[in-house]
């Protein structure tokens, strides 16, 4: 559905877009150069041209980069065929949400921190770190590694999750609960998991995977969607989003290995 309001088409200027959004003209032309925004329009003399759908894509290209996203994901989520702006901008306002939480909470302590340098005394020991906690990826690492540390898979995933600070893993939050929450959207509209925008999505779940933890086949990811059903953890994961979510991209991931199959 086209939520883009009634608008009079007004076009920009490259140097006019470049003001509106505060970029660089350069950056404006590196994205049309990778086709991640590509102008609308030409003049006779061959400026670019932007319309109000272009400063929409461009919005969500800065607020997508702002979530720590690389311009090849941002391109690879923008153009994909099932690709739902409210459902993204949903999943962005929470973890914009969650972000705004951690800094308030980062900030509470930096007043402690004045306020006992002010007052010359010490801080309350089980507040000094509010805010300041890490990240825990590794909370089942021990678990993963005696399932699947023999695995190359497993080895990747090690390999490039060590490097991963927390924006990316905030992205990487970010890009798997918007696909899950169309996914979820999708099941209660009554959508056939076999349908072509689940298998869509479901494809998009297989390149998540893929770009950001180890190589992901369409059979690899056959036998990952096995464990969203058969372990309580992950099914857990699904049906707090939705009920009956687990079988449903459990499913979904089935019809679209089978649609891969059968363009071999």
């Amino acid at each position: 559905m086209n939520t883009t309001p009634a608008t009079t088409q007004q076009l920009h200027t490259v140097g006019e877009v470049a003001a509106l959004a505060r970029v660089t003209v350069r950056t404006l032309h590196h994205y049309d150069r990778i086709g991640l925004l590509v102008p609308s329009g030409r003049t006779e003399q061959g400026y670019r041209q932007y319309d109000y759908g272009d400063l929409e894509r461009l919005r969500q290209i800065r607020l997508l980069r702002e979530l720590r996203f690389s311009l090849d994901a941002i391109g690879q989520m923008l153009d994909a065929p099932a690709y739902d702006r409210r459902s993204a901008l949903e999943a962005q306002r929470e973890l914009l949400r969650e972000r705004q939480e951690r800094t308030d909470s980062i900030i509470r302590g930096v007043d402690r921190a004045l306020r006992a340098m002010e007052e010359e005394t010490e801080m309350d020991r089980t507040e000094m770190f509010e805010g300041l906690e890490e990240f825990d990826h590794a909370q089942y690492e021990d678990e993963v590694k005696e399932r699947w540390g023999d695995s190359d898979a497993y080895r990747e995933s090690m390999r490039r999750t060590r490097s991963y600070g927390k924006g990316d893993w905030a992205a990487i939050k970010e890009e798997g609960e918007t696909i899950m929450a169309r996914l979820a959207e999708l099941m209660t509209e009554g959508a056939h998991a076999a349908g072509r925008a689940a298998m869509n999505l479901a494809e998009q779940h297989r390149h998540h995977i893929d770009r950001w933890f180890y190589p992901c086949s369409h059979g690899m990811h056959c036998n990952l969607a096995e464990m969203y059903t058969a372990d309580s953890r992950f099914e857990e994961y699904f049906e707090k989003r939705a009920k009956g979510l687990a079988a449903f991209v459990q499913d979904a991931i089935r019809a679209n290995e089978a649609r891969w199959r059968n363009r071999q």
